[in-house]
């Protein structure tokens, strides 16, 4: 009697590679060394994007305050002339009314120098960016989308504004 085929036929080389010690990779221990200094490296790195970020915020906030402190002292001229129209207000009415004009003019020249201009034309076309409309009303001496009438004046640019111009506009022609 011969021995029973299992039906598998196993060539050797296809039965995978050989286990024997000398053909098994040997893994290198980590080199204790180098990783101590990597994470030390890593660690000094970290510390160091946290101090630049603790620096960033500081400069920033000092910029902050910096700005706040021009901005302050831009308008300090004002609230003296203010106070001095306010210390004149027994002498002649029309004195008073030029006094208040001259610091009205001041007030627009600090904004102005901050950057702010003032906006306040008839007749312009209407633009999205720099006006908010309140009203639209018939008028057949104006173009339609013409600002007509200026009820709050608007300070700044499209691209940096303080405060858009509050204006009524002309609607179809009637």
């Amino acid at each position: 009697m011969q021995p029973e085929s299992t039906g598998v036929h196993q060539d050797p080389e296809q039965a995978g590679p050989d286990p024997s010690p000398e053909n098994k990779l040997e893994v290198a221990a980590p080199d204790l060394d180098a990783v101590a200094t990597l994470e030390d490296r890593l660690r000094r790195a970290l510390a160091d994007l946290d101090n630049l970020r603790k620096r960033h915020a500081r400069e920033l906030d000092r910029e902050r305050g910096a700005a706040a402190n021009r901005v302050a002292a831009a308008w300090l001229p004002v609230l003296d002339n203010l106070d001095l129209a306010l210390g004149h207000a027994g002498a002649d009415p029309s004195t008073i009314i030029d006094g208040v004009r001259a610091v009205r003019d001041q007030a627009l020249a600090v904004l102005a120098g901050l950057g702010f201009s003032r906006y306040d034309e008839v007749g312009v076309p209407f633009d999205p960016a720099l006006h908010e409309v309140v009203n639209v009303v018939d008028d057949s001496e104006a173009e339609p989308g013409t600002v007509v009438r200026v009820l709050r004046p608007g300070y700044g640019a499209a691209e940096r504004q303080l405060r858009p111009g509050a204006v009524t506009v002309a609607g179809r022609r009637g």
